[in-house]
């Protein structure tokens, strides 16, 4: 597919040195060593910009110890600081943990920054700061998620720059997971298919998406997601592109079908609505001309496979 890569979140190139893990400790006394910071998975943003202080600024006293080595940066280490033990001054915003939380978080000791849900900037980082953001969250997210050793129960502990944690107990390793989920552009003709779930905004439709079942291929996932939640037959299957999406730890994996037929059974247990949409109306709602449909959400993969559906950029 033309320009796969350019979707947001695609990756930037960045040296992830991944032979220096063991190293990162030593590390953090590079010279130009620098780290950029989250707050409960929420980057702290300047303008446009991802910040990044260096190791000694004094915000780094409130960052936990444990650390993230995400790569290098010019051949500088560049780390991941976990800021969420820190407690913001004034009254705990009313939006914390929502779909899209507009609050933003400013530590007294940076100015003219602040934490802010990445669903709400990705659109405006480029992309070396959307990988760092991106890695840097869902890492932090499998952390917070992964404490105990699900071999024996114990308690494990972060090493190798936050891509391991070891547990004491029973010499158990385990190690960040990424969950893969197909996202299908399916089109019949001159329409493709398109559907949302419950608790959208009114007339927001996306395309359908599904987790990649144990022992499942992609083509096969492709299949039976379409079928579950719309009834839809699909013959032919292709790879588009990926995205990683850090909410909490996916793998978007875009794929294209042809429908083998055109009558919706909607599994309303799987989703609220589908429908198809042609491609002039689809246009429509790109541009915000459409008088009932809106588009999925800028940044999401299934807005990228779309404008190059309506573009023609698909091979």
């Amino acid at each position: 597919m033309k320009d796969a890569e350019t979707v947001t979140f695609g990756g930037s190139g960045l040296d992830r040195a991944a032979e220096m893990r063991g190293q990162s400790e030593s590390l953090k006394t590079h010279k130009q060593a620098h780290a950029v910071l989250l707050w409960r998975g929420k980057p702290m943003i300047s303008g446009d910009e991802l910040l990044r202080v260096p190791m000694d600024h004094p915000v780094m006293d409130d960052a936990a110890p444990a650390m993230i080595f995400l790569g290098r940066e010019d051949g500088a280490p560049v780390f991941a600081a976990d800021f969420s033990q820190w407690e913001p001054a004034g009254p705990e915003a009313e939006t914390l943990n929502s779909f899209l939380d507009p609050s933003l978080q400013q530590h007294p000791a940076i100015a003219d920054a602040a934490f802010a849900e990445l669903r709400a900037v990705m659109t405006r980082l480029s992309p070396r700061d959307a990988e760092l953001a991106t890695t840097a969250k869902a890492v932090m997210e499998w952390h917070r998620s992964h404490r105990f050793c699900a071999r024996c129960g114990g308690e494990s502990q972060m090493t190798m720059g936050g891509w391991q944690r070891d547990c004491a107990a029973c010499g158990g390793h385990h190690f960040p997971r990424t969950d893969p989920v197909v996202i299908m552009l399916i089109t019949h003709g001159n329409s493709v298919l398109v559907g949302r779930s419950p608790g959208w905004p009114e007339g927001m439709y996306s395309l359908l998406a599904g987790f990649v079942e144990p022992g499942e291929t992609i083509e096969a996932a492709v299949r039976r997601e379409v079928f579950e939640e719309a009834g839809i037959r699909v013959g032919a299957v292709s790879y588009l592109s990926s995205q990683p999406w850090p909410f909490p730890a996916s793998l978007m994996l875009g794929c294209a079908g042809d429908a083998l037929n055109k009558d919706l059974t909607i599994d309303p247990e799987e989703i609220e609505d589908a429908m198809w949409v042609t491609r002039e109306d689809m246009a429509d709602a790109f541009v915000g001309n459409h008088p009932k449909l809106l588009p999925a959400r800028k940044g999401a993969i299934a807005h990228f496979l779309l404008e190059a559906w309506l573009s023609d950029r698909l091979d």
